[in-house]
């Protein structure tokens, strides 16, 4: 009896969780850890300390389309070769700053080599390889990039024991040893897609141009709702560290502090992979709304939280809310819009996305400054999931409208 051929695309899904994991970790769901420890060394302001996270993004979103153009030319692996290794002394520049714009330059190429290097090329190459199951495979990368939370009690106890400058080092020698292995596993091509068994079972949508998306209605609401619900991503990532730490907040100690962004990564990808189940059994679109909204109603508990174990409350249900809804977003996107110009497309989605991911954190950071609160930005934020929770369910199937 012939044994059935394991779909490589799975471990192509894997390796770029892998990649999530060293791209989207620090730097991103645990980088507010990084934070604490720069504000505490040089007593910059919160709204300039957590901005840096909004100006590194910023490279990552004005070169976005570029960089989707380069992955489609290029391919894969090129660009995550030369992401890493961008992002690797990106990092080793950043544990020798001194000054706010040694900070901002290297944060700066830090997210611009992580953005090159990091999710999209993943995220691409699972789209070319999965033809069935496609959020699930995409739920593995995701969840990969929020395991990175796990990095936070990992972070704490380096900055204690080493440093944060030794420790950051470190991390960007990791960076630079592991971007060529998973450049050359995320590098390998699909088979053609008449000798792919799993062609037969599934009905191949049609693969739009760049221009073609751009004219699209639903192109424009799933960007939008994605825009919309980043807005809390990218305020809770820059600054829950510093919102459960603060002497004149709930003043947890570090290191327990730190295990709520472990807690909020184990349920965010737990459900990750629960979401990109159902996104491939019942519709994607539905179940985004309901689950943007169910990301909403956790920041209004973070504002209520008055004791540790509210805040872990608020963890679970932002992690099942953020865990559900992200995976059935792309796959949606690699759904309605085929594989042939993906990256491009994600890139100009991206470069929209981050309207909101820019401006948050600063803006987060500002209300603070001056009302020694983060309530009312955070009720802001909530209010932005809501909306998107309303937008997404206008981004009906193009090659269906469904």
């Amino acid at each position: 009896m012939k044994k059935k051929k394991i779909n490589f695309g799975w471990i192509i899904s894997i390796t770029g969780g892998i990649n999530g994991f060293i791209s989207s970790g620090p730097t991103f769901f645990a980088s507010s850890t990084i934070f604490r420890a720069v504000e505490d060394e040089f007593g910059w302001s919160r709204t300039l300390v957590s901005g840096v996270a909004s100006f590194g993004r910023f490279g990552g979103a004005l070169f976005g389309p570029i960089e989707g153009w380069l992955i489609d030319r290029f391919g894969v692996g090129k660009m995550v070769f030369i992401g890493f290794s961008l992002a690797g002394l990106g990092l080793i520049y950043f544990s020798f700053i001194q000054k706010p714009v040694h900070y901002y330059i290297s944060f700066f190429l830090i997210a611009l080599g992580f953005s090159i290097g990091g999710f999209t090329p993943s995220i691409t190459a699972v789209n070319s390889w999965m033809t069935k199951n496609k959020a699930t495979a995409m739920s593995i990368v995701i969840g990969g990039s929020v395991l990175g939370g796990f990095s936070a009690p990992i972070l704490v106890w380096g900055m204690e024991s080493l440093g944060w400058r030794s420790t950051m080092f470190i991390f960007g020698m990791i960076t630079l040893i592991l971007g060529p292995v998973t450049a050359i596993i995320l590098n390998k091509k699909p088979p053609i897609e008449k000798n792919d068994p799993d062609i037969k079972t599934v009905k191949i949508n049609k693969d739009f141009t760049t221009n073609e998306a751009l004219k699209n209605s639903s192109f424009w609401s799933l960007t939008l709702g994605h825009m919309f619900v980043n807005a809390s991503l990218s305020a809770i990532m820059a600054h829950i560290f510093l919102y459960l730490t603060d002497s004149n907040g709930l003043n947890i100690q570090p290191e327990i502090a730190s295990t709520i962004i472990p807690i909020m990564a184990v349920f965010s990808l737990i459900f990750h992979i629960v979401g990109g189940i159902l996104g491939d059994i019942y519709s994607k679109r539905l179940l985004s709304s309901i689950f943007i909204s169910v990301q909403g109603i956790s920041i209004i508990i973070l504002i209520f939280a008055n004791s540790f174990y509210s805040i872990m409350f608020f963890a679970v249900i932002w992690g099942i809310g953020y865990g559900v809804r992200t995976p059935l977003i792309h796959a949606m996107r690699g759904e309605y819009f085929g594989k042939k110009h993906f990256a491009t497309i994600t890139g100009f989605s991206s470069m929209i996305v981050a309207i909101s991911m820019v401006s948050t954190p600063i803006l987060v950071g500002r209300y603070y400054d001056i009302y020694k609160s983060y309530d009312g930005a955070f009720l802001i934020v909530s209010t932005l999931c809501f909306l998107s929770s309303l937008v997404i369910l206008f981004a009906r199937n193009p090659n269906t409208n469904k």
